[in-house]
C-alpha cells in the first residue's frame, strides 16, 4: 500500500489542532484528507481537493467519522501475572495501601516480573499492543517499574526497545524505577536511591532506553524531597521528568511538577487550586486516568478546575495489573466524560494532540494538519459525542499510521 493517498467521503472530520480551548476540535463535514510520503499535505472540503491528489491512492471513508490517531500517553504495558485477588478484596473494604502494606501491589507484580522472561514479557506487550491497533490507538507510552533493580528495569526497557522495532506503533519508553522501594529490609530507600541516581540513570542514558524519568509521589512510594533528587539526576542525563502525583491525597506534587518542568503529572484526584495554578504557569500537561480511580473506588480527577485553569488534560489507560487492568482507550475517554465531566469533544483532544503532548510527540502527530504524520482513525459514528454516548467496542473501522492502512475490521467482525 502506498503512503501516499487521498481519503474522500469522510462525514465527520475533527482535527484537533492546538488552538482554541480543549474542546475545540476544528470539526468539518463533507470533508477530504491528502497524504504525501505518510505526512498530511491537504485537509478540508473535499471539492477543495487539489487537482494534483488525483494521481494518488484514493480511498473512501463511506461517510464514517474521521479522528486523529489516539495516542495512550500512560502504561505500565509490560509486566508478569495478574492481581485479580486484589480487586475482590478492594471490592470487601480493604484499601490500596493496605494491600500494598502486606505484600500486595507493586511489588507482588515486581516478583512475577522478575521471573518472566525477556521473551514472555515481549509476547505479553505484543499481545496488547495488537489490541490497541483495533482500537485506533497509534502511539503508546511505556512504564518500567516491576523489575525495580538494575538488571530487571534494564530487562524492560530492552523489551520495549525491541518490541518498538516491529511494530508499527510508535513505543516510547518511561524508567519508572522510583515505583517503590522493592526490599526496604535489605535496601532502604536512600540505598535504592543512589542506585538508581549512581547506577541505573546513566546505564538508561548510555544505552538510549529511554526518554522519561518518572517518580511515584506517594506515601508508602517516595517523598517530595527524593523524586526532587531523582528526576534532577535524570535531567543531567537527558531524561525528560515525569511524576505520579496526589492519587491518594495532596502531597504537593502539582506544584513539583510545575518545579521541575516535568513534561506531564498524572493522576491528580487530589491536586489542590494551588497545584492546578502552577501546573498552568509551567506549562505541564495534567493527565486524567479515569480507570485507576474507577478501580480504587476513589474520587475521579477534577479535569474541569484543571481546564477551566488553562492545563491541558490529557487523557489515558494507566494500563497495569493492578489499579488499572484495562487497555481499552476509547473506554476509557468515556470514563473521563462520565466521571470527570469532560465534554466528548474534550476527551478527544485530551486522548490525541494533548497525549501526543504529554509525551513529547504533539509536533509530529495528534491532530490532522499539513505537516503532521499521516495517523489516524476510521470509526463508524456520526460524530465524536455519539461515539462517547453510544459507547460501543469496536467502533474502529480502520487504523493508519505515515499513511499506511494496517489495521481494517473485517465484515464479519462488525
Amino acid at each position: 500500500m502506498s503512503d501516499s493517498g487521498v481519503l474522500n467521503d469522510i462525514g465527520y472530520l475533527a482535527c484537533c489542532r492546538d488552538e482554541g480551548d480543549q474542546s475545540d476540535v476544528q470539526s468539518l463535514t463533507g470533508a477530504a484528507i491528502s497524504w504525501k510520503d505518510g505526512t498530511f499535505d491537504f485537509v478540508g472540503p473535499a471539492g477543495d481537493l487539489p487537482e494534483a491528489t488525483a494521481t494518488r491512492a484514493q480511498y473512501s471513508a463511506g461517510g464514517n467519522a474521521v479522528f486523529p490517531g489516539l495516542v495512550d500517553c500512560h502504561t505500565h504495558l509490560g509486566f508478569g501475572g495478574w492481581r485479580a485477588d486484589e480487586f475482590r478484596m478492594r471490592i470487601e473494604g480493604r484499601s490500596y495501601l493496605e494491600i500494598a502494606a502486606e505484600g500486595g501491589g507493586i511489588r507482588k507484580t515486581m516478583a512475577q516480573t522478575r521471573g518472566a522472561s525477556e521473551e514472555e514479557l515481549r509476547d505479553h506487550c505484543e499481545k496488547y499492543l495488537a489490541l490497541y491497533v483495533r482500537q485506533g490507538v497509534t502511539a503508546v507510552e511505556c512504564k518500567s517499574g516491576y523489575g525495580l533493580s538494575l538488571e530487571e528495569e534494564l530487562k524492560l526497557l530492552r523489551v520495549y526497545r525491541d518490541i518498538g522495532q516491529k511494530t508499527p506503533i510508535e513505543v516510547v519508553s518511561t524508567l519508572l524505577a522510583a515505583h517503590v522501594v522493592p526490599d526496604p529490609d535489605k535496601c532502604n530507600e536512600n540505598c535504592y536511591i543512589q542506585m538508581i541516581c549512581d547506577d541505573l540513570l546513566p546505564e538508561v542514558a548510555r544505552q538510549g532506553l529511554a526518554e522519561f524519568n518518572d517518580v511515584f509521589v506517594e506515601e508508602g512510594a517516595f517523598s517530595k524531597e527524593n523524586a526532587r533528587k531523582i528526576l534532577r539526576a535524570g535531567s543531567d542525563l537527558g531524561l525528560r521528568p515525569k511524576l505520579h502525583v496526589d492519587q491518594l491525597q495532596d502531597g504537593g506534587g502539582a506544584e513539583l511538577a510545575a518545579e521541575v518542568n516535568a513534561v506531564s503529572a498524572d493522576h491528580l484526584e487530589y491536586t489542590s487550586a494551588d497545584g492546578i495554578r502552577a501546573m498552568e504557569s509551567a506549562g505541564v500537561t495534567a493527565v486524567c486516568l479515569p480507570f485507576a480511580s474507577l478501580h480504587l473506588n476513589q474520587p475521579p480527577m477534577k479535569t474541569r478546575a484543571f481546564m477551566s485553569a488553562g492545563v491541558r488534560v490529557a487523557v489515558a489507560t494507566d494500563f497495569n495489573p493492578g489499579s488499572a487492568p484495562c487497555n481499552d482507550l476509547p473506554l476509557a475517554m468515556m470514563l473521563a466524560c462520565t466521571m470527570s465531566r469532560m465534554t466528548p469533544a474534550e476527551a478527544l483532544k485530551g486522548a490525541t494532540l494533548y497525549a501526543a503532548r504529554a509525551i513529547g510527540r504533539d509536533q509530529l502527530y495528534g491532530s490532522i494538519e499539513n505537516g503532521k504524520r499521516a495517523n489516524f482513525i476510521e470509526v463508524t459514528v456520526e460524530d465524536v459525542d455519539h461515539w462517547m454516548y453510544h459507547f460501543q467496542a469496536n467502533s474502529c473501522l480502520a487504523t493508519w499510521i505515515e499513511g499506511r492502512q494496517i489495521f481494517r475490521a473485517s465484515p464479519q467482525a462488525r
